[in-house]
């Protein structure tokens, strides 16, 4: 059983990534997405991002 697909499309420049729920819980897991520390840096940043105290950047290159 395929619990992974991926299909690539070079005239679009995208690829479509296909994972079964019981995968990506694990691979969230394994990237931290569920560490507390986490989901309160994401609440943090919404927060802010509601108020207004965002940055729009070109570049990830401006953050030095």
């Amino acid at each position: 059983m395929t619990t992974l697909t991926i299909q690539y499309k070079p005239e679009l420049n995208k690829a479509l990534i296909e994972i079964d729920l019981n995968r990506w819980e694990k691979l969230a897991d394994a990237l931290g997405f569920c560490r507390p520390e986490f989901l309160k840096t994401i609440r943090r940043s919404l927060n802010d991002s509601k108020h207004g105290r965002v940055k729009k950047i070109e570049s990830l290159q401006e953050l030095d």
